[in-house]
């Protein structure tokens, strides 16, 4: 995925010093020691996003940290030690069309201006919507805002709440934005759904689904409609069902999702990352489906999840979803960045980051939870 439009890439997490020794008196590099770190990370985001700027350095976005009606942004030149930039966004002003529930931020940097892809609920509500979702674009000069909206609207309407924005910019220069239909109001049947209702347990189950969009050059407005990519699975036979049908078969919630998706290009093909069962339950969780075309059609893997809790393994990890992925800067690590729970932190979602990898056979690896200490490299 590399492109004129940084899409978040790049992560490093340190860097080993290389000093020579001899008359200068300082150790080799073979005397420094390693830096690691440990997730958690000192940061409480939901939906973390990294972006290694133009500037060479790191900025995190996410949900919450103390922002009720906009968003704040961590900075760092290691991914270990973070900075609090502030709130960077700030909507539900008189001339905003976003009023509340600001989620999943993005930033892209793009000709010099950098660019938030955000979820929030749309002023314009006649119909009293409990959830009015839409995704919207505000720019700035600088990656720590402050950022602006670009229209006085969302970026498009299709008639249903959305959110959970991700951009991904193709070989040929196009565009194309991933965005996840809420289960609001979006009862789907499924042999899932009839196990659920035949056990008493839901009278019915919404979904939310994937879709893909192509977004015009200067990110003001989609072009053509809305294709449909990625939906729970319907069969109770099917490979994915036990894992992406958690929260309903466990009793969470009569809803199935499938959201957060994340994009990226290799070796060819085009690997979405997306999040299924309940945001705020242990059994959040992530999967990825793989395409030879950004608008699908997309195949489900075999070894999904990739990522879930490890609590039946021993670990104190629950809650494990909507990731993002970047890469170390000389490009040869990747890693996954995503938020989890632990025992300790409750409620409160913290930021993870774990080495993540495509084997040669094409299969994704995330190589986590993990809380003990990382290297680096």
């Amino acid at each position: 995925m590399k492109s004129g439009m940084k899409i978040g890439i790049s992560l490093c997490l340190g860097v080993l010093m290389c000093l020579n020794a001899g008359c200068t008196g300082k150790k080799s590099a073979a005397e420094e020691p390693e830096l690691t770190y440990s997730n958690p990370l000192s940061v409480q985001f939901g939906d973390p996003y990294v972006l290694l700027a133009s500037d060479g350095r790191y900025y995190m976005y996410g949900t919450g940290a103390g922002a009720v009606d906009g968003f704040c942004a961590y900075s760092s030149d290691d991914l270990i030690h973070w900075k609090s930039e502030g709130q960077v966004y700030r909507g539900n002003t008189p001339d905003s069309w976003a009023i509340a529930n600001f989620w999943a931020p993005e930033v892209y940097e793009r000709d010099g201006k950098f660019y938030m892809f955000f979820s929030a609920d749309w002023r314009k509500n006649p119909t009293n919507e409990e959830e009015n979702f839409r995704i919207g674009v505000a720019v700035s000069d600088k990656p720590t805002g402050p950022f602006k909206e670009l229209a006085d609207a969302p970026l498009f309407d299709p008639g249903y709440p959305v959110i959970d924005g991700n951009l991904i910019e193709d070989e040929d220069g196009r565009t194309y934005l991933y965005y996840s239909r809420c289960c609001y109001k979006h009862p789907v049947e499924s042999e899932i759904a009839d196990e659920a209702k035949k056990k008493g347990m839901f009278d019915s189950v919404e979904e939310s689904w994937i879709y893909g969009v192509e977004v015009a050059p200067d990110l003001t407005h989609v072009i053509g409609e809305p294709v449909l990519l990625l939906r729970p699975p319907v069969k109770l036979d099917d490979a994915q069902s036990e894992w992406e049908s958690r929260s309903v078969t466990k009793g969470e919630v009569g809803r199935r999702w499938t959201e957060g998706s994340f994009m990226l290009r290799h070796n060819g093909l085009y690997y979405m990352m997306y999040s299924a069962n309940y945001f705020g339950g242990a059994n959040y969780a992530v999967g990825y489906a793989v395409s030879e075309h950004p608008l699908g059609p997309f195949e489900k893997a075999s070894n999904n999840p990739v990522l879930e809790k490890n609590v039946e393994k021993g670990g104190i990890v629950t809650g494990t979803g909507h990731n993002s992925v970047t890469w170390s800067k000389d490009g040869k690590q990747m890693y996954c960045v995503y938020h989890g729970r632990t025992q300790k932190t409750g409620d409160e979602r913290v930021v993870f980051i774990d080495k993540m990898r495509i084997n040669e056979n094409g299969l994704l690896v995330v190589e986590g939870p993990t809380t003990d200490p990382q290297s680096i490299q």
